[in-house]
């Protein structure tokens, strides 16, 4: 990998966590944050260090620097990590394509097909094909900020999986997020990567099936162990079911989310409620802390609509996710349709499966 610092866009749990760690591993970490959100980054103005604790070792990480200003931040980095909710991909894309350089990579940790709508700003901006776009299934840590300047990590993800646009370089950015996160696997492309995203197949259905729940005791209780009963798993598999038929239309055999949690270490080996339950790093994780939560406002518009956008231009029913979308559109308030990805913001929208598949090998729009 290039001696070059590594630049993380974002400023929350993930960012700050994934910043730690391999900072503290003695790589060269820039911390950029857009200026709306420069409070997020305020406890480290006069000393960039985070403290780390938990799974991921424990010490304080100095970072290389932490700044609000996008060209700084774009200068000298080869290798960028967005990790940031996927509300947030439009308004970073605005503020850094201006900026990007030919030959840089940028991961988007998780995706949820981010890298289509990105590809797509970028040919609007004349930049088609200056940036290798890559997208990884899920965060690679169980973790949150316990502090201001402490990230807290409990679990550590085992075979974190990655979709690269165009899919002929991915055997280059795997070997590069390799280094930094071990075991890291390859997906055939970044749709069989954007599907394989197991939070919006959990989320959805636990949050709206527990909502009177969330609210009333304001997310104090364990999610998973006490949230994820019988019923929600049923519910869950059968949304699951939708998602693989949707991969099925594409050529992909995508696993099952009992066995992506199982391959990914969440959980022993089982059907989805033994793995569930069976997992030290799950089965510590409490609710959200209020129905206003990334795991609904996220996971629906950004996980469960691109899917049906999707499927509806492939021909494939999806009925349980339909509704999960439209029973949380009440909880929100406001139109996950109209303001969800859609296969027109993935600029894949009247596309046929083989123009489709050839786009995301070669990265030229057909």
């Amino acid at each position: 990998m290039s001696d070059r610092p590594i630049l993380i866009l974002g400023g929350g749990n993930t960012a700050f966590s994934v910043a730690a760690k391999l900072a503290l591993e003695g790589r060269e970490i820039v911390l950029y944050e857009v200026p709306e959100f420069a409070a997020s980054l305020a406890p480290l103005e006069s000393d960039p260090t985070i403290q780390l604790l938990g799974a991921g070792g424990e010490g304080r990480a100095q970072l290389g620097a932490v700044t609000t200003d996008v060209s700084e931040a774009l200068a000298d980095a080869e290798l960028l990590l967005l990790i940031v909710p996927s509300y947030a991909h439009g308004p970073f894309a605005r503020a850094c394509i201006p900026h990007l350089r030919r030959g840089q990579t940028l991961v988007l940790m998780p995706g949820n097909l981010g890298t289509l709508e990105w590809a797509k700003m970028l040919r609007e901006a004349g930049k088609d094909g200056w940036v290798t776009l890559a997208e990884v299934d899920t965060a690679p840590y169980v973790c949150r900020k316990t502090a201001p300047d402490t990230a807290t990590i409990w679990g550590i993800v085992s075979g974190l999986g990655v979709g690269v646009l165009p899919s002929t370089r991915s055997d280059n950015v795997r070997a590069q997020l390799d280094e930094l996160f071990p075991g890291t696997q390859a997906y055939p492309d970044v749709l069989a990567c954007g599907l394989s995203a197991m939070n919006p197949v959990i989320h959805p259905a636990g949050v709206l099936m527990n909502a009177g729940r969330v609210e009333y005791s304001r997310g104090e209780f364990y999610f998973y162990e006490e949230g994820v009963m019988p019923s929600v798993v049923r519910v869950i598999e059968a949304l699951d079911g939708e998602r693989l038929a949707i991969g099925k239309a594409l050529g992909h055999d995508l696993l099952p989310v009992h066995e992506a949690f199982h391959a990914a270490g969440f959980g022993p080996r089982g059907d989805l409620w033994s793995t569930i339950n069976g997992s030290w790093m799950l089965t510590r994780l409490k609710a959200p802390g209020s129905l206003e939560s990334r795991w609904l406002t996220e996971d629906i518009p950004f996980g469960l609509v691109p899917w049906c956008s999707l499927a509806e231009q492939l021909g494939v029913d999806t009925p349980v996710m339909r509704s999960l979308i439209n029973l949380g559109i009440p909880v929100m308030g406001f139109d996950a349709w109209k303001k969800g990805r859609t296969a027109v913001d993935l600029g894949i929208d009247g596309l046929s499966t083989s123009k489709i598949a050839e786009y995301l090998t070669t990265a030229e729009y057909p």
